[in-house]
């Protein structure tokens, strides 16, 4: 039976949560639209080798490892969060470890993988847009965790060009489906003669480019994942400062939008005015959940709110298609704002920060922390705890508790049984009650942090910038159950998929299972 496609979708019943993975797939960042790092699943490994190099090559030698399934080669940077449906694994890098001759020197790369063994399908092969450090930094390769749709056939990406891209979860491999039809022609760049296309390259469906439809600067690199519910399609557009940190050359751009995933067609963005008050950059990804029995779309902003929007835009008095604002709460203290009556300036240490961790909803309530760039160092931070059924300005009355024994972090919390795990940037793992606020402990993995926790199976994974993961009990007592050390820094975050857990290093992805 033909499988269906996007194109076809009209035809087919849209149900409120579409992403249509099986229960036990792990199909987006952060595994369901809520973005709670945790997984259901038990019997994870809480012991394996990872192994080392066989010599004078990259690829690893399985027979050093333990518990190891299969480990693929990725590029010399990996930051991007695999995703894994459909009998594959989708993962963000650079092409540093070209996967095809034809694809030479710097460009952003999805790998489709199998995910019995590892095995090379295909690749999504991104041009750079030649802006340097400023809009898309050399070698970063896609850092954006792919959203997959497997009823559908597809996958939607935010790529290294600030485009965002649909393509065909099978690759080229049965045909170029869909109505886009210049993959040459993208894989070249522009003003260079079309490459000659073959089964391992990606099958375009079509593509949104929010540098030329909304004006759109992203600073460093454009960085988000996306969020498919109701027949919609959410996504952040890391509008950011120019390289002197002081300009935003489009305030007036939207952070949040909204595409129709089956044709792209922008059919909503916010008009909260963010962009004009952002501190750095918009790279955090919306999230969702039904709080008080009211369907919202969450997004952690560059201003420093939090914001709940309704998922249906609506009409503004100038005809746009804009997202009706439900609430919004500022995450940083009145502290981090001001000393001595003086105003703190960003980005300094004990002033304010951006929100670049994912929003977390749980239980009627929003889990979500600041933090700014890790090229700005550490710094204060807090957690806040929002009670989401407020509506307005909701600073003081939506406040539950707030936390401010956390730094700087760009990660996103997990939470199971009550409990709150969440990690910062100094590379400290916290404990908190998820109702009350209260710590439980604390863990030093004594190296930066820049992934985020997973709980499952009664623990806690998270790797560090010296390759070490953690393993901790997931439960009120401060219990380190194993330290596992890789060959590369652990920038992503551990996820688990029928019953393999996956870790990402800068060089390798690892599918580890008894």
């Amino acid at each position: 039976m033909m499988k269906p496609k996007h194109w076809l979708s009209s035809l087919l019943t849209v149900a409120l949560v579409s992403t249509s993975a099986s229960a036990e797939d792990w199909s987006m960042w952060g595994g369901t639209p809520n973005r709670n790092m945790m997984s259901p699943e038990t019997g994870i490994p809480a012991d394996f080798t990872p192994g080392h190099l066989k010599d004078g090559s990259e690829e690893i030698d399985l027979s050093t490892t333990e518990n190891v399934k299969w480990v693929a080669k990725l590029g010399s940077q990996a930051y991007g969060n695999p995703t894994i449906a459909g009998g594959k694994v989708f993962i963000g890098t650079n092409n540093e470890s070209p996967r095809n001759e034809k694809h030479i020197g710097d460009r952003g790369n999805i790998y489709c993988l199998d995910e019995k063994t590892g095995e090379f399908l295909w690749q999504l092969v991104v041009p750079k847009l030649g802006a340097g450090k400023v809009s898309d930094w050399e070698y970063l390769g896609i850092c954006s965790s792919p959203t997959i749709d497997v009823e559908k056939g597809v996958g939607y990406v935010v790529t290294n060009r600030c485009e965002v891209v649909c393509f065909d979860i099978d690759g080229l491999s049965d045909g170029n489906d869909g109505p886009f039809k210049d993959e040459g022609q993208y894989m070249a760049g522009p003003g260079n003669p079309p490459m000659e296309i073959s089964p391992t390259d990606a099958d375009i469906i079509w593509t949104y480019d929010m540098r030329d439809e909304l004006g759109v600067f992203p600073h460093n690199i454009a960085s988000s994942s996306t969020l498919l519910i109701d027949g919609k399609l959410f996504v952040t557009t890391s509008n950011g400062q120019d390289w002197s940190h002081i300009n935003i050359p489009a305030p007036f751009a939207p952070t949040l939008i909204v595409l129709d995933p089956d044709t792209g067609e922008l059919i909503g963005e916010e008009a909260s005015e963010i962009s004009q008050h952002l501190y750095h950059c918009n790279w955090s990804s919306p999230s969702y959940g039904v709080i008080g029995g009211k369907p919202q779309a969450i997004f952690g902003a560059g201003d420093g709110f939090c914001y709940g929007f309704d998922l249906n835009p609506v009409e503004d008095d100038e005809g746009f298609l804009v997202l009706k604002e439900l609430w919004k709460y500022d995450c940083n203290p009145p502290h981090y704002k001001m000393k001595d009556g003086q105003p703190i300036r960003y980005p300094a240490p004990e002033g304010p920060n951006e929100i670049i961790g994912t929003p977390v909803v749980y239980k009627d309530k929003v889990y979500v922390a600041i933090g700014q760039d890790p090229e700005h160092g550490e710094g204060v931070g807090v957690l806040q705890c929002i009670d989401a059924t407020k509506r307005g300005d909701i600073t003081t009355s939506g406040k539950v508790w707030s936390y401010e024994g956390i730094r700087r972090t760009i990660s996103t919390v997990s939470i199971m049984n009550g409990l709150v795990f969440a990690a910062d940037y100094s590379g400290v793992i916290h404990c908190l009650d998820a109702e009350t606020g209260e710590l439980y402990w604390k863990h030093d993995t004594l190296s930066h942090i820049w992934g985020s926790t997973i709980a499952v199976d009664g623990k806690v994974y998270v790797g560090n910038e010296d390759g070490v993961l953690t393993i901790l009990a997931a439960d009120k007592t401060h219990k380190v159950l194993k330290e596992i050390e890789f060959d590369a820094p652990v920038y992503s975050t551990p996820v688990v998929a029928n019953g393999v857990l996956y870790i990402g290093t800068q060089t390798h992805l690892y599918a580890i299972a008894d």
